[in-house]
C-alpha cells in the first residue's frame, strides 16, 4: 500500500475536520460560537481515538475522544447504536465533561451497515437554564442550579428527531431560539463530517481507511515520544491555589507532581484540596483536557491534534478533589480551575524548558455574562464572552498583548459592533492598561481595560476573574505582572471591585470595567535596551515613573 495514499487519507480527515468547524461557525446562532469560536469539532475511530480535530478552544483537547468513549460505554450490549442515531451529552463528571453549558453532539458514522467512525463537536451554548442567566453562577452549590443536564441521550433515533427533548429544552431556557439553533448547527456539522468520512471510505476502501488511521495514530505517538526526549527527565513538584470559592472562603491549594521519562509524562495531582462549596470545581475529565493542552504545547505544537500523541501522558488524582470533583458538585466556572491547573504545570516546567514556555499569563478566562432587556428590541439578551489580556515574556521576546487565555486557545473576542447591536451595552473603553508589572529584559504583555456602559433600564452581570489577589509570575529575574478583576462603577461614581460575582444588579448608566492582567516579565529589567523602554513609554505600555523606577531610565 502506497505511503502517499495513506497520507492523502490522513490529510482528508484533517480537511473534513476543518469543514465541520466552518459548518458549525456559519450555522450557529450565538456570537460566543460564531464570533468567539468557543467550540471544537473532531473525528474519532470506533474506539474513540481522536483522528482529527478542528479547534477553537484548546481546553477541549481531551473532550471529544472522551465523550465518544463514554457514549460507546453507555450504548453497548443490547442497547447498541443504530444508523441515524445522534447523541447529546454535557455531563461534567465523565466523558470529557467540563460544565453543563458545553454540549457535545456525537454522531456514529455507518458504512454498509457497519460502524466505522464517529464525528463529534462540543460547543458552549449561551443559555441552558439554571438559576441565573447564562447558566453560570459563582455561588451555585450543586449542579442542579446550573442548567439542563443531558446524560448521553438520543436527540435522534434512527434519523427521527426526539421532539420531546426539543420541547423540554425550549421550555427551560431563556433564549430558546438561539439555543435550539446551536443544537441544530452542531447536528449539521456532525452530518457534514460523516459524509466526508464515508466519501473517503468509498474512494479508498474500508481496509485502506483503517490502515491509514492506525498509521496516523502511531505516528502521533512516535512524534510525541521523540519530543519527550528533549525534556530533562526527573520528578518536579509545585503548588498553587484557588483564591476563593465564591463565598469568601479560601485559598484552596492545588498540588502537582510531574514525572518525565523518555517515554512517559505523568501528572499527579493527588493531595489537592477536596472539592469545595461553590462552582470553582473541576471534574477529572476537565483536568485531563487541561493537562493535554500543556502537554501538546511542549511536545507536538505544530502537529494536527491526534489521539496517538496523547498515549504517553497519564493524569492521576484521587476522586473528590477540587480538580477531580464528583456529582453533584457545582462546576459552572470550572474553567478558572482548569487554567490554574495548566498554569501550575507550566510554572513547574518553564525553568526546565524556557525555549518552549514563557513566563505566566493572565491565568483566567475573565468571562463576563451581562443580561437584560434590549432597549430597542425589548428582547432579552445575554452577552457571554471570554476576554483578552497579557501573556508572559520569554527568553527571546516580549509577552503578547491582548491575547485570550491558554484555555481559550484560538478563540476570539466578540467585535464591538456585534456587542452593541445585540446587547444593551456601549463599549466606552477598549484599551491596553499600564497598571504596572511584567518588567524585565523582555516585558510582559499588557492587560486590557474593557468598559461596558449599560444602556438598558436595568441589567445584571455575572463574572469570574481569578487572579484578583495573585499576580502573574515572572521568570529569571523578571517581575511578576498584575491582577485580574472587574469593577462596578455606579453612575454616581461609586466603585466596587470584584473577583467573583453573580447576578449583580446594574442600572442604566452604570459601567462594568473589566481589567485583565499584564503577563510576567523575563530577565533583569536593567538589561532591557533603552530604546525599547522609551518606545514602551511612548506607546503607553509603561509610564515614565515606571521607566525610572524599574528600568533606571
Amino acid at each position: 500500500m502506497e505511503k502517499f495514499t495513506l497520507e492523502i487519507i490522513q490529510d482528508a480527515l484533517v480537511a473534513a475536520g476543518d469543514e465541520m468547524f466552518q459548518t458549525l461557525q456559519r450555522t450557529s446562532m450565538s456570537p460566543i460560537i460564531y464570533e468567539s469560536l468557543d467550540y471544537a469539532v473532531g473525528i474519532t475511530d470506533i474506539k474513540g481515538e481522536l483522528l482529527a480535530q478542528g479547534n477553537g478552544v484548546t481546553a477541549f483537547l481531551a473532550a471529544l475522544d472522551a465523550v465518544v468513549s463514554a457514549t460507546i460505554d453507555k450504548f453497548s450490549g443490547n442497547n447498541t447504536l443504530q444508523e441515524g442515531d445522534v447523541i447529546i451529552a454535557n455531563t461534567p463528571y465523565a466523558g470529557g465533561g467540563t460544565h453543563l453549558s458545553d454540549v457535545s453532539v456525537i454522531y456514529p458514522v455507518f458504512y454498509d451497515g457497519k460502524l466505522v467512525a464517529f464525528t463529534v463537536n462540543k460547543a458552549h451554548w449561551t443559555e441552558l437554564g439554571g438559576t441565573f442567566p447564562g447558566s453560570v453562577s459563582t455561588v451555585a452549590t450543586e449542579i442542579y442550579q446550573e442548567g439542563l443536564h443531558f446524560p448521553f441521550i438520543k436527540i435522534k433515533s434512527k434519523g427521527t428527531l426526539n421532539q420531546a427533548v426539543i420541547d423540554i429544552i425550549k421550555a427551560n431556557v431563556r433564549l430558546p431560539d438561539s439555543t435550539l439553533g446551536d443544537l441544530f448547527a452542531g447536528i449539521a456539522a456532525a452530518e457534514v463530517g460523516a459524509k466526508r468520512v464515508i466519501s473517503i471510505i468509498e474512494k479508498y476502501g474500508l481496509h485502506t481507511f483503517i490502515k491509514a488511521k492506525n498509521d496516523f495514530l502511531n505516528y502521533g505517538e512516535r512524534m510525541c515520544i521523540e519530543a519527550l526526549k528533549s525534556i530533562p527527565n526527573g520528578t518536579y513538584e509545585g503548588t498553587t491555589e484557588i483564591e476563593d470559592n465564591g463565598f469568601g472562603e479560601g485559598p484552596f491549594p492545588i498540588k502537582a507532581k510531574i514525572t518525565i521519562t523518555d517515554t512517559e509524562f505523568i501528572a499527579d495531582f493527588n493531595g489537592s484540596h477536596p472539592q469545595v462549596k461553590g462552582a470553582t470545581n473541576l471534574a477529572f475529565s476537565g483536568l485531563v483536557t487541561g493537562c493535554r493542552s500543556l502537554f501538546k504545547a511542549i511536545t507536538t505544537p505544530q502537529m494536527d491534534a491526534n489521539g496517538g500523541a496523547f498515549r504517553p501522558m497519564k493524569v492521576l488524582c484521587e476522586p473528590g478533589t477540587i480538580v477531580s470533583a464528583q456529582a453533584p458538585s457545582a462546576v459552572s466556572v470550572y474553567y478558572e480551575v482548569l487554567i490554574t491547573s495548566i498554569d501550575l504545570i507550566w510554572k513547574i516546567l518553564a525553568p526546565l524548558i524556557p525555549d518552549k514556555l514563557p513566563a505566566g499569563h493572565l491565568r483566567s478566562v475573565c468571562a463576563t455574562f451581562i443580561s437584560g432587556m434590549h432597549p430597542d428590541t425589548n428582547q432579552f439578551y445575554i452577552q457571554a464572552e471570554p476576554l483578552a489580556g497579557g501573556w508572559g515574556a520569554s527568553a527571546t521576546h516580549d509577552g503578547n498583548r491582548g491575547q485570550l487565555s491558554c484555555g481559550s486557545g484560538e478563540s476570539y473576542n466578540i467585535p464591538i459592533e456585534i456587542r452593541e447591536m445585540r446587547y444593551g451595552i456601549l463599549v466606552e473603553q477598549y484599551a491596553f492598561h499600564n497598571e504596572g508589572g511584567g518588567y524585565g529584559e523582555f516585558q510582559g504583555g499588557n492587560g486590557q481595560y474593557v468598559d461596558y456602559k449599560i444602556v438598558s433600564e436595568e441589567a445584571h452581570v455575572t463574572a469570574a476573574f481569578l487572579g484578583e489577589k495573585t499576580k502573574t509570575w515572572g521568570m529569571n529575574g523578571g517581575h511578576d505582572g498584575s491582577y485580574n478583576y472587574f469593577m462596578i462603577i455606579k453612575k454616581d461614581g461609586t466603585k466596587i471591585r470584584h473577583s467573583l460575582g453573580t447576578n449583580i444588579a446594574l442600572e442604566k448608566g452604570d459601567i462594568v470595567r473589566c481589567v485583565t492582567a499584564t503577563g510576567g516579565g523575563y530577565g533583569n529589567p536593567e538589561k532591557r535596551p533603552k530604546t525599547k523602554v522609551l518606545s514602551d513609554v511612548k506607546n503607553g505600555y509603561i509610564t515614565e515613573k515606571e521607566a525610572k523606577e524599574f528600568y533606571k531610565i
